[in-house]
């Protein structure tokens, strides 16, 4: 199953890539960089540099700045990444920033995860914020 994540909401999109990974499907995810978190993008922005200041730089918890990884993580949030299901399932999980050639013309978008919220801000600018690449 290919995922294009743009315009959609991360975390509903994540529940779904998280099921079907948890069903057996291979998910990969294009476009991680134009998902959407919806809030205001200062509480948003907030909220995730105190999640990184969290940790210990040399032990943890690491955190993510780069878009594709940024939306894996989110992913495995969605996964009992503990067990051996999760674990498995989480290695049939494939994000990736922009869209490659091989998956042009044949990634699908959910409907469910759509929205018209004003108040958001994209994975991509996001983490550039974060001091990550886009």
């Amino acid at each position: 199953m290919i995922i294009n994540a743009e315009n959609l909401v991360l975390g509903r999109m994540a529940t779904f890539a998280a099921k079907s990974a948890l069903l057996g499907e291979t998910v990969d995810v294009v476009n991680c960089e134009k998902a959407i978190i919806i809030g205001d993008p200062q509480r948003v922005l907030e909220k995730y540099q105190q999640a990184i200041k969290r940790g210990i730089p040399l032990k943890g918890p690491y955190f993510p700045r780069t878009s594709d990884r940024f939306v894996r993580r989110v992913i495995r949030g969605m996964l009992p990444h503990k067990q051996d299901k999760g674990k498995i399932a989480f290695k049939r999980v494939k994000c990736y920033r922009g869209m490659p050639k091989q998956f042009e013309g044949k990634a699908k978008t959910i409907e469910g995860a759509r929205t018209k919220m004003t108040k958001s801000i994209n994975v991509g600018k996001l983490c550039g914020l974060l001091g990550g690449k886009r």
